[in-house]
């Protein structure tokens, strides 16, 4: 079965380091994923997922955040150089992956 799904999201960076920028699933698409991706999670909760915003595709995982109750994908560094995405700006997402 394949996945595509699309939202909007902010931009955060993790608490004690900074170093890492995140976006974090709406809480419905995170349910409707762990629902979903049952039996396929990896360790920390993750699965392998291509994801894209603006004109930029990158393989990630998503990860589940016990804190959030929601999955959350990394926004890596490269994608926010070619994208100019900050910390706190707003983007679109869209994720797909078969299950």
């Amino acid at each position: 079965m394949a996945f595509d799904e699309s939202f909007r999201t902010k931009v955060w960076t993790q608490e004690t380091t900074g170093a890492w920028h995140f976006v974090t699933l709406p809480a419905s698409l995170s349910k409707r994923i762990r629902t979903l991706a049952t039996g396929s999670l990896k360790p920390f909760g993750s699965f392998r997922v291509k994801a894209r915003t603006g004109l930029t595709s990158w393989e990630t995982s998503l990860f589940a955040d016990k804190k959030r109750n929601a999955f959350v994908l990394p926004a890596k560094a490269d994608v926010r150089r070619k994208e100019n995405i900050k910390p706190g700006d707003t983007i679109e997402v869209n994720i797909a992956f078969d299950l």
